[in-house]
This record gives structure tokens, C-alpha cells and sequence, in this order.
């Protein structure tokens, strides 16, 4: 279901996808009804297309809201995570991270979609990344699916200054919903949810999957390998083009991610090169030559503001003392007040 359907439709609803995660639809007036799908197809792909199934649809209850269509499950478990970021200025930060190095990274083989955890190098990466946006306001946190991406935000977010603990939210299925509730407001509070997606997925690499890069390129040729990995509309054989990879991970960005920087919270993305190369083509408005040659070091943060509707760039923050990146937006200078003066007692 796309961000057009969802922003527009209102007595129309697609029920097909293959994305399992949890929802809202906007009705008529202030209404809106949240619901998640069940039966999720585990086999994504076939030759790099996503396995359409049926949705069955529950819903848990009618509501009415002044939001716009968002994900409202992503904090509706953990209380107002957000009541320490100040919202008046309409202004809102988003930190994309690329993971830490993989052990398939270390090996040089094609990892694709491929569960594989962060090596030695890659924790400390994720550690390092966490220091530089420690004084950095995040309501709200996105990963893939993946374990690495996973294991990136929750490091970098040991490192933060308030010390909130991201809980990842588990939406699956009812039982799951029930045992993990929370019952204590406070603790509610000092917690940031964590949402994982299949949509900001690395590409598939198809039959490449698990192969060496040196091996594959004697095999194949340089030339042929090249165009696998760098072009934007050409696929390896069975797996997705970062053209595929960019329609279902740009999607997700404007129908999960952008609504909550648009209603003001601040939110950091977990994932992989080619989703990210993908969001980043579409906040900077890159032409499809230009996201190609762009590079993404494993463990930095990028760092933009929204404001207004507009994406600005800042660039990766040095440090938590960097004074120039809480001087970009008036909320972030303030939040940074609030961490000095919290640290003065």
C-alpha cells in the first residue's frame, strides 16, 4: 500500500503486501482505525519481486485523533516517549546510520539480505557512532529486519546521554502484544521504542548471496560485477536493482518515518547501503547517476533536519560536544540547555 493510497483513499483499502508490520488507516473526520497483517510470507523474493498474500485484518480499536496517517503503534506501548524533546518550533532530526562492519564485511562476501552479526570492529564502530550522537534528541528508532542493523542502534543508544533503553516492539500477533506490555508509566518514560522493518532491508543480492566479491568478479568479469553492484536498474541474477530496493524502502520512509518528523519527533534509522543510498536519493533529490557513486562508511551518523517539509543536510556530527550541530534549529539548541543545566546538579 503506498503513501499515495493511504494519504488520499478513504474508503479504499488494498489488501494485499507483503509487509507485516502495523498501521493506521485514515477515515472520514478526526477517526482512524489501526490494524497489522497476519500470515506474513517469509519468502520474500522470487527473481527480486516481493510474494504478495492476503492481509487478514483485525482491528484493536476506533480512535479519534488529530494526527495525521501514522504508525501509531510505535509509542503507543511505551507511553509519551517524546516528552523530553521540545515541539513548538516544528522542528525535527534525523539520524541515519549505515551498520557496523558484518562478519561477511570482514570475509568480503556478498551479504545481501542475509542475517550475519557485527564483528568486533563493528560493535566498536556502533559504539563510536552512539558518541557522536549522544547529546542528539531520538523519540523514536527504525531498523531493518537484520540483526546488524539492530545491533547498531542498540549500541549506539548505550552510549546516549539520557540514558533511555530502546525496546523493540513486537506487534506479530496478539499474544506477543500482551507479554510485552509495560506497567510502569515512569519506566515507560525512559524508554524509546524500536521498530523493525523487512522494508529497509539491504538489497537481495540474489544467487550472489554468500560468494566472494574477488571470486565472483574472476568468474564473472569485473565489468559484469560492476554493473551488479553500481547500477541502479539492473539486477544480480535473482536478487533486486537498487531500483527495486529504493520503491519499497523510499515507500516506507514517507508512510511510516515521515509523518512522525512532520508531527515534530526525532528519529534514527538503523540500516544498510542500499536502503539507505535509496532514502538519501530521496532527500537530497539525487539523479539516479549521482546515488550510484555514492558511499556510505559502516558506522557513521548522518545527520539532517527537517523543517517545514524540507530535508536539510548536516553532515555527520564530530562529536557530543560538536556546539554546531545543536545551533542548526532552535529545538535542538534547547535540548541541548536541558542536557547542561541536567548535568550541572
Amino acid at each position: 500500500m503506498n503513501a499515495a493510497v493511504l494519504h488520499q483513499s478513504v474508503g479504499s483499502i488494498q489488501l494485499c503486501g507483503c509487509d507485516n508490520s502495523l498501521g493506521s488507516i485514515k477515515l472520514s473526520g478526526n477517526s482512524s482505525l489501526r490494524f497489522f497483517s497476519k500470515g506474513f510470507d517469509t519468502g520474500l523474493f522470487q527473481s527480486g519481486n516481493c510474494n504478495y498474500r492476503p492481509f487478514t485484518l483485525r482491528i484493536i480499536h476506533a480512535s479519534t485523533s488529530h494526527s495525521s496517517v501514522v504508525d501509531q503503534a510505535s509509542t503507543s506501548d511505551l507511553g509519551d516517549s517524546t516528552i523530553d524533546s521540545p515541539k513548538s518550533s516544528g522542528e525535527a532530526a534525523l539520524i541515519l546510520i549505515r551498520h557496523g562492519e558484518s562478519l561477511w564485511n570482514e570475509k568480503n562476501l556478498f551479504t545481501g539480505c542475509v542475517d550475519v552479526p557485527l564483528t568486533k570492529r563493528g560493535v566498536d564502530e556502533a559504539i563510536e557512532a552512539g558518541k557522536r550522537i549522544s547529546n542528539i534528541p531520538v523519540d523514536i528508532i527504525y531498523t531493518s529486519s537484520l540483526i546488524r542493523a539492530q545491533m547498531t542502534a542498540m549500541l549506539a543508544m548505550t552510549q546516549h546521554s539520557r540514558k533511555k533503553v530502546p525496546i523493540t516492539i513486537h506487534t506479530e500477533n496478539e499474544q506477543a502484544e500482551t507479554w510485552t506490555q509495560i506497567y510502569s508509566e515512569e519506566t515507560k518514560k525512559q524508554s524509546v521504542p524500536l521498530i523493525t522493518s523487512w522494508q529497509l532491508n539491504e538489497r537481495m543480492y540474489g544467487e550472489l548471496q554468500g560468494l566472494n566479491k574477488l571470486e565472483t568478479a574472476e568468474r564473472y568479469g569485473k565489468d559484469q560485477v560492476h554493473e551488479w553492484r553500481r547500477s541502479f536498474d539492473i539486477p544480480p541474477p535473482n536478487g533486486e536493482s537498487l531500483e527495486m530496493c529504493s520503491k519499497r524502502a523510499v515507500a516506507y520512509f514517507r508512510q511510516h518515518i515521515e509523518p512522525h518528523l512532520q508531527s515534530g519527533k526525532h528519529v534514527m534509522v538503523a540500516a544498510h547501503g542500499n536502503s539507505l543510498r535509496s532514502i538519501i536519493m530521496y532527500l537530497d533529490g539525487l539523479t539516479t547517476q549521482e546515488v550510484i557513486s555514492l558511499e556510505l562508511s559502516t558506522g557513521v551518523p548522518l545527520l539532517y533536519i527537517y523543517n517545514d517539509g524540507k530535508f536539510m543536510k548536516r553532515g555527520s556530527p564530530v562529536g557530543p560536544t560538536e556546539a554546531g550541530v545543536y545551533a542548526y534549529t532552535d529545538s535542538l539548541a534547547r535540548y541541548r540547555q536541558e542536557l547542561d543545566q541536567m548535568s550541572s546538579f
